[in-house]
């Protein structure tokens, strides 16, 4: 059976864990910073699998399970995604950046065919790798190696999270908080990085030190305005989610036991995700 997200976030190691996931997908974001720059929001990173999705179910027998544009809104607009405009301009985006393109280009703009490219499939195997040793660690699972022997699952394991993703309440809507940090650009990669420099021994305090403390070098190295992460971090912190131990800019910033919570909930509700989806592909020996 697969992992619940209960049982994942109440492991106790399962911060360890967690952090080691983190910091896989900070490394992600650090080699393939414009890659990375799709799934910079949670909107984003959801068109992304959208995109992704189709791209994996399309039958290259069958012109009507081709992706194009007009499916891909379709989707985006049957689960509530994003705007028409909003998703149209990502598809823009993506395709200047070659992070898609077009297998053909006759006939109606909408209707021309699209794949996603090689070196994105690659740099996402690197997700999927990261969050199945995350629940092999949690359970003592092989996940991760039946997946490097039957890769080629890839293409029906994505579409699965896929769906799993935007039917999950904790996911799209979750607490105050993260609520608040997915709408800035990297701004899973910003949590992903004040909660990987929390000590696990530090994590039942009511304020957990991080390892930052300079706002400039931390907006630097995701390359955001200092004026915008700064804003958000002041939204943050008038909620009392974030602060400084000491004097702002020149002591250790910390993070709420709530706003910790509200994270690893998140993470635990995508790790159940992945674990459902791998199971469907991947049945347990004996089972059908």
């Amino acid at each position: 059976m697969p992992l619940s997200a209960e049982e994942i976030a109440s492991h106790p190691a399962a911060l360890r864990h967690v952090q080691e996931q983190s910091r896989a997908l900070i490394h992600i974001y650090e080699t393939s910073p414009r890659l990375a720059a799709v799934f910079a929001t949670q909107q984003r990173w959801l068109l992304g699998h959208v995109g992704l999705a189709l791209h994996f179910r399309r039958d290259p027998n069958d012109r009507r399970t081709e992706m194009t544009v007009a499916r891909f809104l379709e989707v985006v607009r049957r689960n509530a995604v994003a705007s028409r405009n909003t998703a149209e301009a990502f598809v823009k985006e993506m395709l200047h950046y070659n992070i898609a393109e077009y297998i053909s280009t006759s006939g109606d703009g909408r209707a021309h065919p699209l794949r996603v490219s090689a070196a994105t499939i690659e740099t996402f195997t690197g997700w999927i790798h990261a969050h199945l040793r995350t629940l092999d660690r949690i359970d003592g699972g092989n996940r991760l190696a039946r997946f490097l022997e039957r890769p080629e699952m890839l293409g029906k394991l994505q579409p699965l999270i896929c769906d799993g993703l935007l039917a999950s309440g904790p996911v799209r809507e979750p607490e105050q908080t993260f609520s608040l940090f997915i709408w800035l650009n990297n701004g899973g990669i910003v949590m992903d990085w004040l909660m990987s420099g929390i000590d696990p021994e530090d994590a039942n305090l009511d304020r957990i030190p991080t390892s930052v403390i300079s706002i400039s070098e931390f907006a630097h190295w995701l390359k955001l305005s200092r004026t915008h992460l700064a804003r958000k971090l002041h939204d943050a912190e008038a909620l009392g989610s974030i602060g400084w131990i000491g004097q702002r800019g020149h002591s250790v910033m910390w993070v709420s036991r709530q706003f910790f919570r509200e994270y690893m909930a998140v993470q635990a509700a995508k790790l159940a995700i992945v674990d459902a989806a791998f199971e469907a592909c991947f049945p347990a020996a004996g089972e059908s």
